[in-house]
């Protein structure tokens, strides 16, 4: 009998497996525990990837996991919208009192992708206009409506001819690309004169911090321009959180740190600390302009999934996570800031709190990205037991989504691997 390894199972992912599903790392996981992953050959890694962003409480966080063996034993699925239940109930009432507002409706879903579709649909309705304004760099997910949305082709839809005459794109503020705020103002007010009528703007759709564009935090004067933008035209103000939210920078929502109110808000990711669940949460006027029926799926807010989403917010407020991912930014930006100096690199540093990006060059001036030196580094790292994953619209940075309670002795080890490999790599 073949013995299950690494090898052995890569070539049977290669014969089984579609080709378009990616794979950022040629090993494969056995178990998994807070910050540490173990593969089928018994290495252990530190883990600063959190499974995109999914994994704020670790893997397997204990409250999690008895929250959904106690459900197991209860009903694993009736689909709410046939015979409904409290988890559900529960966990919208707690999702509505983390966005302001006294009259906050939620709605469950199961993935990133469809949260947002359904934050369109609800724009939609409530106005009933069909524009919607994305940014440069987004990412918003990978069903077909999604994928319009995306500033990016490749590797997302690349060869399906994907497009919207309803999607509109304009600039997203970045100092260190040369978009300035005044910059990606006049190019929203541009859309607004030359390609979409203010009147036939449903939604504008931002994430507060760009995930898979290269950790990009947006500034705050752009997303309150935004803010008062839809409400001079009517239009729906979506801040997409998944990846930023569930307490990433700080703030339970990343749209904290811009002193503005949306009308709705997608999250998912972390919210269910690795179970599937997604939704969006928003004003009750808005929400409740869709008709019965209009909003849900068979999977939707499952209970398993909710009784782990209800354990991830009393595991916020129980160890301080919010102060812990504060905590985690700042060790990290300094870190990062001494590798850079320290070893000559090129490179920014972009994002907020414990939501980070080292973004590399091959030039002083900052304008040839490395996406070859962030290869080289993420598998050496992996080699030394650190997972490390790209992003950006030229793959040239690595992202940092530890999990907020990863021990500080390993958060150190995992910077000292990382610097480590960043110094033979350069030399190399």
């Amino acid at each position: 009998m073949e013995i299950n390894n690494d090898i052995s199972l890569q070539r049977r992912r290669n014969s089984a497996v579609a080709r378009g599903v990616n794979q950022t790392h040629p090993i494969h996981v056995l178990s998994a525990s807070n910050e540490l992953v173990k593969d089928v050959n018994g290495k252990e890694y530190i883990d600063f990837t959190g499974g995109i962003g999914v994994n704020n409480v670790g893997h397997g966080h204990q409250s999690v996991v008895k929250a959904i063996s106690s459900q197991l034993d209860r009903y694993i699925h009736s689909c709410f919208a046939v015979v409904p239940y409290e988890p559900y109930v529960q966990l919208c009432e707690r999702m509505n009192a983390l966005v302001p507002g006294n009259s906050n409706k939620t709605h469950l879903l199961t993935t990133g992708s469809e949260a947002v579709e359904s934050a369109i649909k609800i724009a939609r309705c409530h106005t009933n206009r069909t524009g919607i304004l994305v940014f440069s760099d987004a990412y918003h997910g990978r069903s077909f409506l999604t994928l319009a949305m995306n500033g990016k082709i490749h590797p997302y839809s690349a060869g399906m001819s994907i497009g919207s005459n309803d999607v509109f794109r304009a600039r997203f503020p970045n100092e260190a690309k040369g978009v300035t705020v005044s910059d990606a103002i006049e190019s929203v007010e541009s859309l607004l004169l030359s390609d979409i009528a203010p009147a036939d703007l449903a939604a504008v759709v931002i994430e507060p911090i760009q995930g898979e564009g290269g950790v990009n935090a947006c500034n705050p004067r752009f997303m309150q321009f935004l803010r008062k933008c839809c409400d001079k035209h009517g239009a729906v103000f979506i801040v997409d959180e998944i990846q930023s939210g569930t307490g990433r920078t700080g703030c339970f929502f990343a749209f904290e740190h811009s002193d503005v109110i949306p009308d709705l808000v997608v999250f998912g990711k972390s919210i269910a600390g690795g179970m599937p669940l997604s939704g969006v949460v928003g004003k009750g006027e808005i929400v409740d302009s869709v008709e019965k029926g209009g909003l849900g799926g068979t999977f939707a807010g499952n209970p398993l999934s909710c009784v782990a989403a209800l354990a991830v917010l009393d595991t916020f407020d129980k160890e301080n996570l919010l102060e812990r991912a504060v905590q985690i930014g700042v060790l990290m930006r300094i870190r990062l800031d001494d590798i850079i100096s320290n070893r000559g690199l090129i490179a920014n540093v972009n994002g907020s709190g414990a939501m980070l990006a080292i973004e590399l060059f091959k030039d002083l001036d900052k304008t040839i990205p490395d996406p070859e030196l962030v290869s080289e580094i993420i598998s050496r790292a992996r080699e030394g037991g650190l997972l490390l994953q790209r992003c950006g619209p030229k793959n040239n940075a690595i992202r940092f989504l530890m999990p907020l309670t990863i021990g500080q002795d390993n958060l150190a080890v995992g910077l000292e691997i990382l610097e480590k490999v960043i110094a033979s790599s350069i030399q190399h």
